[in-house]
């Protein structure tokens, strides 16, 4: 690994870049299929569905070296990438442990999709390693977390979660999605396979939708096989902006970083705002574990508005945020989850999850800090 002892703004801009015929940028190879070089296997073919154009190779070794990992998949999305790792790792009569607090995509497919195929999931709470054991079966393949939850930014155990994985034989998968590799990069931390929606920070310019699995090559390499089948392929143009976007990670998620903490703060301390979810701050009931954990807490932050209605109001007072769903890019998208990310769980669901009607999830951009508090001191003084 050629970028391993740099710093991490320094593999952004150069792991994994081939210079082909002398390009400083990375070409595009907009072409289906390639030349015969005599590949023993189908999953070598040089094919675009097979994830092995030239674009697809110098995004993988970029991926490889932001986590100091073996190997690095792209796919179609991050549901893509999420679905076929976990149906990899798993087969029928086969038993998944995962997260109780899980973005609503990941948990509609553990939930509806996964007992039609014979795998059954508990959910525990990742909090509390008794629960992990209680729930533990001689069929568990699996255990699967997130770095920071959607929507709540809860802080799981995790040091705890890889060596309960380890202990116990298990493949041990987070979704590395809100961190991101220049906050937390799992590989490093024992997790077998780490995943990204590219969508959000890893791409960070809200007009892609793209994934990525980073780990294990053995791993790796099977999911690959199986995206190969299953048809997730991430088409080269889009693995070129994706490889753009990249370069831009640690300028970007750095100042995410320190806007959200501000905001947070500011929200924390506003009478209207009955709580907020961010792990910098010292309220947030993992701090000190994600001051061990993580060199930055990301851009992503959740609260809860005072009133009934209050949420979709806010959102209407709202000059600078954009009501779209996504995060982790440029600009600051702001979400209620009932209504986005969660709405295909039922009420029921939601509020045993503690995703509420009036939870607002907000990605903060890179627009400056203080026209973002300003914007929403006027939206708050707004409401009644």
């Amino acid at each position: 690994m050629p970028y391993r002892n740099d710093h991490i703004e320094t593999r952004l801009v150069h792991a994994g870049e081939p210079r082909i015929g002398g390009a400083v940028g990375m070409p595009i190879f907009q072409s289906s299929t390639f030349v015969d070089q005599g590949e023993g296997s189908y999953h070598d073919i040089r094919y675009i569905r097979l994830n092995n154009t030239p674009n697809h190779l110098a995004l993988n070794a970029k991926l490889v070296a932001l986590e100091n990992a073996e190997a690095a998949l792209v796919a179609a999305s991050g549901m893509a990438a999420i679905s076929t790792s976990i149906l990899t790792v798993l087969s029928s009569g086969d038993h998944m442990l995962a997260q109780n607090c899980l973005y609503g995509g990941t948990h509609d497919f553990v939930t509806k999709d996964l007992p039609k195929l014979g795998i059954d999931v508990d959910f525990i709470d990742a909090e509390s390693p008794g629960d992990w054991n209680q729930k533990l079966r001689p069929n568990t393949k699996a255990v699967y977390v997130e770095s920071m939850t959607n929507p709540l930014l809860e802080v799981a155990d995790l040091e705890g979660i890889v060596d309960f994985a380890r202990q116990n034989n298990l493949v041990s998968l987070i979704d590395n999605t809100f961190a991101s590799p220049v906050n937390f990069r799992p590989v490093e931390r024992g997790f077998d396979l780490s995943l990204h929606s590219c969508s959000k920070y890893l791409n960070g310019h809200n007009d892609i939708v793209a994934g990525a699995v980073i780990g294990r090559a053995d791993l790796v390499d099977s999911i690959k096989h199986k995206l190969d089948h299953l048809g997730g392929t991430l088409d080269p143009h889009t693995c070129f902006l994706l490889h753009r976007g990249i370069k831009t990670l640690a300028v970007r998620m750095r100042h995410q970083n320190d806007s959200a903490l501000r905001v947070a703060r500011f929200l924390d301390g506003h009478p209207k705002v009955d709580r907020v979810n961010y792990p910098g701050l010292e309220s947030h009931p993992a701090h000190q574990r994600a001051r061990a954990l993580f060199e930055g807490f990301s851009g992503m932050l959740s609260f809860e508005i005072r009133g009934e209605g209050a949420a979709k109001r806010l959102l209407k007072h709202l000059t600078i945020p954009i009501v779209a769903p996504s995060l982790g890019g440029v600009e600051t998208l702001i979400t209620i989850p009932a209504l986005t990310s969660h709405s295909g769980l039922s009420p029921q669901e939601r509020h045993q999850l503690g995703i509420t009607d009036n939870l607002v999830r907000l990605s903060v951009g890179i627009e400056n800090a203080e026209d973002l508090i300003t914007d929403f001191k006027h939206a708050l003084a707004e409401l009644p």
